[in-house]
């Protein structure tokens, strides 16, 4: 399997387990959030199918975070705190599928000789970053929704 089926795969993989997770909550502002996160999947799903196949690929940022901080702020001021804290773990095992996503788009940008392609992984990577971010951000919420209520800034998000 080369890279960019590697790669493909772990997008369809990362797009199902997000799908999964929006049809287990019951908090619409979670499942919007869910779904956006497996949409952005597709998008990178895409993006490595055209460069296997050696098609004009542009990877470009998106606007996922500013997208899920106004849902987090709707839900703020809804305080629509009523999340199933059962499902921390599925969301702890998202955080580990980000970061080995970010880590293995990292690497091949580092191993690959052409600029075009480095600078796509690099950006797919700070993508998959800005993922772990949000689920990071998800499981604070379900794990103590009273306290992220109440100290739910997003400046760090800001960086990206």
């Amino acid at each position: 399997m080369n890279v960019f089926d590697f790669a493909m795969q772990m997008e369809r993989d990362g797009e199902r387990y997000y799908r999964e997770l929006s049809e287990k909550t019951g908090n619409p502002g979670l499942r919007n959030i869910l779904v956006m996160l497996a949409d952005a999947e597709i998008t990178h799903y895409h993006i490595f199918r055209n460069m296997r196949e050696g098609a004009p690929v542009q990877a470009s940022e998106t606007a996922i975070l500013e997208d899920v901080k106004n849902i987090f702020a709707e839900m703020k001021a809804k305080e629509s705190s009523q999340a199933d804290s059962s499902q921390a773990d599925l969301y702890r095992r998202s955080l580990e599928i980000e970061k080995k996503s970010r880590d293995f788009y990292l690497s091949q940008a580092e191993q690959t000789p052409e600029q075009e392609r480095k600078e796509i992984f690099r950006k797919i990577a700070a993508e998959e970053e800005k993922h772990y971010l949000i689920v990071e951000n998800i499981l604070d919420f379900i794990s103590r929704p009273e306290q992220w209520l109440e100290n739910a800034e997003w400046y760090h998000l800001d960086e990206y």
